[in-house]
């Protein structure tokens, strides 16, 4: 069982639309750690929901949803 704590639709809905217009942002996880990308997907795997974002670099990371703090859009 995963401990995975769902979020609010309407944040659901936020990232959905950053998804979906490939937004660049920050975010600000919950160990405030920070990550810097074009959010390209929102995927669930082993229980839980993930960000896919994609790095200056072309790499991509997943963040899961439950650990964002913050999503600040750049540009």
């Amino acid at each position: 069982m995963s401990d995975y704590t769902p979020i609010p639709c309407a944040i659901h809905s936020e990232y959905e639309l950053l998804a979906m217009h490939r937004s660049s942002v920050e975010i600000i996880c919950s160990d405030k750690s920070t990550q810097k990308g074009k959010v390209i997907d929102i995927v669930t795997s082993q229980g839980a929901e993930y960000l896919v974002l994609e790095t200056a670099d072309g790499q991509q990371q997943r963040i899961r949803l439950d650990h964002i703090f913050e999503v600040k859009r750049l540009g």
